[in-house]
Formats: structure tokens, sequence, C-alpha cells
């Protein structure tokens, strides 16, 4: 599975095109069941990482197939599919790193839109293996508008549960990046269906699961004001 589909699969759990999402109106922010299943899938993932023990290895994987009969009961996704969800993850549980660029251009915010999406968003994506933050931020940007930037400065790291996005089966830490322009005139070749600057005031429809209105708000007077601190969970 690659990793913008289990991106998209992660970010579709709160109602998104896929088959996982929330069943019947059950749209909460941060609902307990989720959050169960989230330490279940950590102590089985540690468990499976760290024991020796032939008997604690088979406790523990049924411990992550117990959370996936439990995201499956709770979502439209089968068992097949909340199994492979969560046995994608391996290794220590620790937060996933998504990276989000705020690139302003005479007083307007840049967003795309990723094929396939209703919503607009910052530019940004998990962050790779062997890249710094800022340095996700800038390849991201790159890819998915075509444009060259320099990050200058952190303008946010949030806890993602902490906020109004729509509930995924991972614990996210989101760091957005204040990044100037370096090139004016864009490349053609990017991955997504949509490019442009909007002001504040003519924000289109967003892809809440990688950015609210608010966040781009708070963005736009970070911007105007360098005096205003990062943001932090």
């Amino acid at each position: 599975m690659e990793q913008r589909d289990i991106e998209d699969s992660a970010s579709d759990l709160g109602g998104g095109r896929r088959s996982i999402a929330s069943k019947d109106d059950d749209r909460s922010l941060d609902p307990q069941w989720l959050r169960w299943i989230k330490h279940l899938q950590a102590i089985a993932q540690d468990g499976l990482t760290y024991t020796k023990d032939d008997y604690d290895l088979g406790r523990y994987e049924q411990l992550r197939e117990l959370a996936a009969e439990m995201l499956a009961a709770h979502s439209t996704g089968t068992l097949e599919e909340a199994s492979d969800l969560l046995a994608f993850e391996t290794g220590p549980a620790t937060p996933k790193v998504d990276v989000r660029a705020a690139v302003f251009w005479e007083g307007r915010i840049l967003l795309v839109k990723e094929p396939g999406e209703a919503g607009w968003s910052l530019p940004g994506g998990w962050a790779d293996v062997c890249e710094s933050p800022s340095e996700a931020a800038a390849r991201e940007t790159l890819e998915e508008s075509g444009l060259r930037v320099r990050p200058v400065r952190l303008l946010a790291a949030y806890d993602r549960d902490r906020h109004d996005h729509p509930p995924i089966p991972y614990h996210v830490y989101k760091l957005v990046f204040l990044c100037e322009v370096l090139d004016e005139v864009p490349a053609s070749d990017v991955d997504t269906d949509g490019v442009r600057f909007f002001g504040e005031q003519e924000l289109p429809e967003l892809s809440v699961s990688r950015v609210t209105r608010a966040q781009i708000s708070r963005f736009f007077e970070q911007y105007r004001d360098p005096g205003h601190p990062t943001d932090f969970d």
C-alpha cells in the first residue's frame, strides 16, 4: 500500500470517499471508541516490536485483531480493510508527522486540490525518512504546486486530535511552516488537480481532514504580524 493510499484511507475515516468512514451520524471529533482503538493498537504494535516470546507474540496479534474488529464495527469498512490499515504500522508506536506549507503571495495563501478531493488544502503530507520537517514542506510544495519555496518560520505544531479535524485511526502531529516563494513561475508537472492563491475572504471548500478554516485564519494573522508567536499544543 503506497504512502498516499495510507494517508487517504486514514483521512477518509471521518467521512471521505473510501469505505472506512464512521457509521451513521457518528461524526464526533474525538470519539471514545477511536481512542480505545488507538491505545490498543499502540500496545499491540509495541509488543510485537519488542517481545521475543512466541506466546506473547500471539497475544499481541490477538490484541491487534481485536482493535481491527472494533474499527470495522464502528465504521463502514470491512474487517479486512481495518486489519490491513492497522497492520501497515510496524515498529515502535509513535505519532505520525504531517507537514504543511503556508505560502503567501501578495496577501493571498496557496491552496492545492488533490485528485479526487472535493476540498482544498495547504500543500503538504507525511514527512519522509532522512529529511527534516522544513525540507518535507518544501518538497511537498514543489510536488503539489510546482513552486520552489523556502521555509522561514514554524507557525504551528499541532496535535491533530485537539483541533476540528475528522477522526482517523492514527495519532498525528501537524507542523506548519511559513514559506517564501523562490520562483514566480511554477513548474507545470504537479500531482494535484488544482493550484491557486486565495484571499482570506474568498476561501473555497476545504479538505478539513488536512486543514481547517480557523487554522488558515490564524496563519493569515501570523503572516500579517511576524510578532505573533508559534502556536503549539
